[in-house]
């Protein structure tokens, strides 16, 4: 370590309303600037209403941060592990400004999500560089790039799908490995789509099984989205004449509302509704295998240089 230098580690996160109250400001940001429609309004309340009211995520990224920062002690790598988010408290500038006033010279980031690529987490480290810029801070931060095919989070993934397939039958099961949908056309040139492909791959040679990969949460817009969508490969299951279908949050690795109102709501009930057993893997959140591979790659990182 450079004589003087301070080091922490920031993981980064889309972030998620406290309480209902929250859902037009927050709506505004990811819009930036955007005018918020009354459908859409209604709609977002209704999706956080059906899971309490409020999004979990700050309180599970807040449990990884403390759960890595632990790891990293045992590791001999002690360093505080902070936490922003991108569209809601605590703010990735705000974050960043704490930071500095601890005295922090350099900064390990993690964006939270295996599939790093420029249309899928570039804005985070375009943000960065716009909050560093207007602090005036000179703070080396590091963005942890590829690990979407980490033995430890490969293995996790799996011990998660084992446990939710359960006394099951695979062969009777569609397991439907679902990510985040983007823009077809922005994503021209970008690893997104490959990534997914290449874990999904790797997760397939360790639990093989009647597999689809399938896209969330696509926009409302008339743009072209990534597909096929995960209600398309339910009913592809049934096409299929299997039992049931296993889902699989690939692209989330914290619960939130695309898992709990999604997955396990509306599409548990358009599962069921077409007379499919419905099961769903658990997001990693603090999975012990998962807080090792955090920490394991920001211990790697932060002594690179």
């Amino acid at each position: 370590m450079t004589t003087g230098e301070k080091k922490a580690a920031l993981l980064l996160a889309f972030g998620g309303i406290e309480t209902t109250d929250d859902i037009e400001p927050f709506l505004k940001n990811i819009l930036r600037g955007r005018p918020v429609s009354s459908v859409m309004l209604a709609r977002t309340a209704e999706r956080y209403e059906k899971i309490g009211g409020r999004s979990p995520l700050l309180d599970i990224t807040r449990a990884q941060a403390a759960a890595v920062e632990k790891k990293l002690a045992e590791k001999g790598a002690a360093q505080k592990v902070y936490v922003g988010m991108r569209y809601w408290h605590p703010y990735i500038k705000d974050t960043m400004e704490e930071i500095a006033r601890d005295g922090v010279t350099r900064v390990t980031a993690a964006v939270m999500t295996p599939f790093t690529s420029p249309v899928a987490t570039g804005g985070y480290e375009d943000d960065m560089a716009q909050i560093q810029s207007a602090m005036g801070s000179d703070i080396r931060v590091d963005f942890i790039g590829n690990w979407h095919l980490a033995p430890l989070l490969l293995e996790a993934i799996v011990d998660n799908i084992k446990e939710a397939v359960g006394d099951e039958e695979v062969a009777d099961l569609l397991v439907i490995y679902s990510s985040h949908s983007l823009p077809r056309e922005a994503l021209e040139g970008d690893a997104y789509e490959m990534k997914i492909n290449q874990t999904v791959a790797a997760l397939n040679k360790m639990f093989p099984a009647d597999h689809r990969i399938s896209y969330q949460s696509q926009g409302t817009s008339t743009i072209s989205w990534l597909g096929p969508s995960t209600d398309d490969m339910i009913e592809e299951a049934k096409r299929l004449g299997k039992k049931g279908v296993v889902i699989v949050p690939l692209g989330f690795v914290a619960d939130h509302v695309e898992t709990l109102y999604d997955i396990d709501i509306m599409y548990r009930n358009f599962a069921e509704s077409l007379g499919l057993v419905f099961k769903r893997s658990a997001s990693l959140n603090t999975s012990p295998k998962f807080i090792e591979l955090l920490a394991q790659e920001i211990k790697n990182l932060s002594e690179r240089f």
